[in-house]
């Protein structure tokens, strides 16, 4: 579903990504580490079509996130780390404004918010303003707007920023689900409990280059300390 070909992205001198190749298929949780600094969000801008990359290849179910830009993004959603919302429109008109950038039929529309306001419990905010929401409130309905045209990718970048125990549950359990039924999920995390519970493979970049990876092995985890692992590798 994901496959990025030798990316590198440069600004002027500066090597933000150096020749990362990676492959995520369909109904994988792939979880992506690194410091700060070490390239996750610059990767993760270019294999959305934010950033241009300076060479190499970002596909999204075979199409070519630069060359063919409309066909690629109709099967992708991206949630960045910090969830935007229009102040002045409901949670229900903004979805209702995102259905309707990618030309779903209004009846679709509405079956889709009622699946997503039981999914991510919404429903006590979602006719308020965005700018009476919390941080919490405004991620939940972010990422319910992203899964809303039912996207083949989802790319998400710390999607538990800013939820309560309960709410965080309920994300956790949404992008479990929906990986079974087939969702391709690149979720970039600091927080590695999540990644041990979540994650069907991981990897860690650090200044650039991919320098480990690792599949969750027959015990359900991975293997050592993925702590102390990530801190070795990232100096």
């Amino acid at each position: 579903m994901i496959e990025l070909k030798d990316v590198v992205k440069k600004f002027g001198s500066f090597t933000a990504v150096d020749g990362v190749t990676l492959g995520v298929g369909k109904g994988e949780l792939f979880g992506f580490l690194g410091p700060n600094g070490a390239g996750k969000t610059t990767t993760i801008k270019t294999m959305t079509g934010l950033l241009s990359p300076t060479s190499g290849h970002c596909l999204i179910n075979g199409a070519d996130v630069h060359r063919h830009p409309m066909e690629a993004k109709q099967m992708l959603a991206y949630v960045p780390d910090q969830p935007f919302l229009y102040d002045k429109l409901t949670g229900r008109e903004f979805l209702y404004f995102l259905g309707g950038i990618f030309k779903m039929d209004p009846p679709a529309i509405r079956q889709g918010i009622d699946d997503l306001v039981e999914t991510f419990g919404i429903g006590e905010f979602l006719d308020r303003r965005a700018e009476e929401y919390s941080q919490g409130m405004r991620q939940r309905i972010v990422i319910a707007g992203a899964l809303l045209h039912e996207p083949l990718v989802l790319v998400i970048d710390e999607p538990l920023v800013g939820l309560d125990p309960r709410s965080s549950r309920l994300v956790k359990d949404a992008l479990k689900a929906r990986c079974q039924q087939g969702l391709t999920v690149f979720m970039s995390t600091h927080l590695l409990d999540i990644v041990e519970e979540l994650c069907d493979r991981i990897a860690i970049i650090n200044r650039g280059k991919i320098v480990h990876e690792q599949v969750r092995n027959e015990k359900g985890g991975f293997s050592g300390d993925l702590e102390s692992l990530f801190l070795e590798l990232t100096g």
